[in-house]
């Protein structure tokens, strides 16, 4: 296969993988406050994701996939809120383990990347438009 399909491919792939990122970085931050139902409840837990290379048989080109979506499974933050209905005797809420400062960052780190991605693709196109102009040309 051709190099110019090549990085389509791959930075294809990397748009999909980012987008997932995004995803879940965005579900995240909307959860960041969602506690249990009940007292002693266990709240949202951070989701994370990891990613792999995978062998595209037909360009024989290492692509990035998605390899695991799983959970985070540091500790919860305790927080005193008596009122709360997931509160325990005590008067604390388990708070979901989700930093919004890190999923910030890691969301303008995917949207970087994602980015990026686009941007080697319209490059990738702008090249392979010039091929065929030039060899329209010499025709």
């Amino acid at each position: 296969m051709d190099p110019l399909s090549s990085a389509l491919k791959i930075a294809g792939s990397g748009l999909e993988s980012q987008s997932t990122r995004l995803r879940i970085v965005s579900e995240n931050i909307a959860n960041a406050r969602s506690t249990g139902d009940t007292p002693g409840a266990d709240p949202y837990r951070r989701k994370t994701i990891t990613f792999g290379s995978e062998l595209d048989k037909v360009t024989g080109t290492d692509l990035v996939k998605v390899k695991k979506l799983g959970e985070d499974r540091s500790d919860f933050v305790n927080e005193y809120d008596p009122g709360n209905p997931a509160a325990d005797a005590r008067g604390y809420v388990k708070m979901p383990n989700v930093n919004v400062l890190i999923e910030m960052a890691d969301m303008r780190e995917a949207n970087r990347s994602y980015e990026a991605n686009l941007q080697t693709i319209k490059q990738t196109r702008d090249l392979i438009s010039s091929t065929i102009s030039l060899l329209k040309a010499s025709q």
